[in-house]
């Protein structure tokens, strides 16, 4: 079993950056794939991003690919979403999840998941 909590949220203006971290606790945190997921108001989770247990490969939607990356630190039990060029559109709260069955874009594949953090972008 894991728990999972993620900081690292803010407001912050259109253009700029934020790193989120997702800190774990629980003795097999490098077996799970992670994942960040995102809600936004009157709109359903949607994927975010997702890594691989040794972060060897990673995944991105199509909204974020190019401006988020995932990374982890397996000795530190933590995941990390670094955003940047950030859009109105980005606000959110974010969600880390991590998943035993493996690397995947699907929110039901994750068993376990973050309280989350506000993201919210001005324009």
């Amino acid at each position: 079993q894991v728990q999972l909590v993620e900081s690292g949220g803010g407001l912050v203006q259109a253009g700029g950056s934020l790193r989120l971290s997702c800190a774990a606790s629980g003795r097999t945190f490098s077996s799970y794939a992670m994942g960040w997921f995102r809600q936004a108001p009157r709109r359903e989770r949607e994927f975010v991003g997702r890594i691989t247990w040794n972060g060897a490969t990673t995944g991105y939607a199509d909204s974020v690919k190019g401006r988020f990356t995932i990374s982890r630190d397996n000795g530190k039990k933590t995941v990390y979403l670094q955003m940047n060029s950030l859009k109105p559109e980005d606000t959110a709260v974010y969600y880390c999840a991590a998943s035993r069955s493996g690397y995947s874009d699907r929110a039901d594949e994750y068993g376990y998941w973050g309280q989350g953090t506000q993201v919210t972008v001005s324009s």
